[in-house]
Parts: structure tokens; sequence; C-alpha cells
């Protein structure tokens, strides 16, 4: 179980303390009690990483199918990249088991090429990193709603988890499942725990941006073009944010200061479309980078929702800056 970070006593001027987003994202106590677990399931050979799967315990009764790409003929512990997303096909850009690229699990005949230019975890293993996913909680917290109606399995599994826990939120739900990866990665005997960052698009940018202001143990984030702005992208969503949106803003509380709650971690943002240069002038706004202001890095390619390669590089070279080259 990850530490719950300690709460701060006297707040950034102006900026909410770690205590007013953990009522919002904090599990109950008695629903983080569940006794953990995880099992390997599956290992999958490819030329310049390994596959293995595993089955973990994400909450009282639900598990998640996770993955891990481990690289080839590896020496000594390996800086880790933590990759949330839907589910780990995605990340990867094919389906491990048949080596192909389309994929029954999610919905019928999902060509997994669609996700070419965010699969982060295949990219990120060829460059030395060992690379973590899983699936996020609308496919492990409510089975209700067909295949091929993703929206309607993430509505159900949000109403159902406020129903079950009206204090809790969805984004708290995607942000201890993501700190549940990073558990993980951090007690592998292969990985570095000094050199953890955490990246992700879209969903996954915001699974990403949270769990890395909020958890110690990442030293560096890169989110792709999530809406950093309230009202940039469906925060209010049930399965983020719900009918707590509005009390959240009433108390002054934004992503800047989520940033500044990290501490000057270093931070890339891959705007495109949710994303913009108002994003920029949001994530300045931030404290803890003012004696280095290198640590905030926007790319904007402003060519729509997914990133061109160019950027999506970019990113990369970020993460490396910060957890190979020191």
């Amino acid at each position: 179980m990850f530490k719950r970070i300690a709460v701060l006593a006297v707040a950034f001027c102006g900026v909410a303390a770690f205590a007013d987003w953990n009522e919002y994202l904090d599990p109950p106590v008695e629903y983080a009690a569940f006794p953990r677990s995880v099992e390997k399931s599956a290992t999958y050979s490819f030329p310049d990483f390994d596959v293995e799967e595993y089955r973990q315990a994400n909450g009282p009764g639900t598990f998640q199918r996770l993955m891990m790409a481990v690289p080839k003929n590896a020496k000594g512990r390996l800086p880790a990249v933590v990759v949330p997303f839907y589910y780990p096909e995605a990340m990867l850009g094919f389906d491990p088991k048949t080596g192909g690229f389309e994929f029954q699990y999610v919905s019928p005949k999902t060509n997994l090429t669609y996700f070419t230019e965010v699969a982060y975890m295949s990219d990120l293993a060829k460059r030395g990193y060992i690379t973590v996913t899983a699936e996020a909680y609308y496919l492990t917290y409510s089975k209700k709603g067909s295949p091929d109606a993703a929206w309607e399995k993430w509505r159900h599994a949000g109403c159902r988890l406020k129903e079950n826990h009206p204090g809790w939120t969805g984004i708290g739900k995607l942000t201890f499942d993501t700190r549940l990866l990073i558990d993980l990665v951090a007690a592998d005997p292969r990985v570095d725990p000094e050199r953890i960052g955490i990246t992700g698009h879209s969903l996954g940018g915001k699974m990403a941006f949270y769990a890395g202001c909020l958890d110690h143990r990442i030293k560096v984030i890169v989110a792709s073009d999530f809406g950093i702005g309230w009202d940039q992208t469906n925060w209010k969503d049930i399965w983020y944010w719900g009918d707590r949106m509005n009390e959240v803003k009433s108390k002054g509380m934004d992503h800047a200061g989520l940033l500044s709650l990290s501490g000057g971690k270093p931070f890339c943002l891959i705007a495109g479309q949710a994303d913009n240069e108002e994003s920029g002038v949001i994530m300045r706004r931030a404290k803890g980078y003012e004696k280095h202001p290198e640590r905030l890095k926007l790319i904007n390619h402003a060519t729509g929702h997914r990133p061109p390669r160019s950027a999506t590089e970019e990113g990369y070279r970020f993460l490396d800056r910060y957890l190979k080259n020191f």
C-alpha cells in the first residue's frame, strides 16, 4: 500500500493543501483495507522486451489485468515509467497473446494500430525503461454495459462508485489505482526506485498528472492533452469529479495548485486540442518552479488530440533528462 502523504500544516500562499485534495481523492478506510495480491499469469517474449501479465487486486473483490514490459538483457536496476490508460493492449500497441493488432477484449475487432501514436509502453521499453500499465476501473468496478459501449460502462462504473462511496470521486479511484502501479514497480528488484516517472495520454494524462503530483516516488511527469484547465475537458463527468466539481472550484482549487504540491517536480505537458497555449499559462502559475523554470515544459503541436511522433519523442527526451541523465 502506498504511504499516505503527510498533510501540510501550512499550504503555499493561495494554494490548497494536500488535505484539501485528499478529502476528495483518498479512498474510504474500509475500501482501502482489502488484501493486496499480485499474481503473474503469463509471459510473452518479443525481440526488444518481454511482456509479463499479472492479475492484481485493486479493491475489495475486484481485480485488474496488469502488464509490465521489461527490456531484454537488462543489467542492474532500470528506470521505470508508469503508463496509465484504459487497458494494457492500447499502450503496447498490439495484443501480446497473438502479436497482432486485432483485439477482442474491449470491443469486437478493435484495431490496435489506432493507438500507435501513444503506444508509450512499447516505445519506452525499447528506450530501456521498465513500463507498467493496467485496466482502468470502468472495466473492473462494474460489468454492466455491452463491450461496444465504453462510455456506458464508464458512466455506470462512476455512478456505482458514487452510490457505494458517496464521499469519494471517480478521479480519486483512478488516482488510487495508478498509485497501486507505482507500488508494484517501486517494490520490483529490477527497478531503481529513485528513477520512476509517469506518462499518459488523454484519460491516462489525467491519471498521470494526479498520481504524479501527489506521489513522492514519481520524479517526473509527462502528460498529453488531458485538459489542465477545469473548462478544457470533461472533468465534471461522473467517472472523474461528478457533482463535486462545483464544490472543488468554489474552494479555489485548480491544477496549478495541485502541481504546486508536487514541490517543483519536472512536468511536461503535450498540448494539441484540449490543451493549448492557455494551458501553459495555467501550469506556469504553479509554485515551486521559480528557481528551475526549465522543469516546466509545454509542447503545443496544435494538430488535434493525438500527438504527432515529433511531440511524443520530445516528451520521451524529457523523461530521459530526469530519469537517465543526472
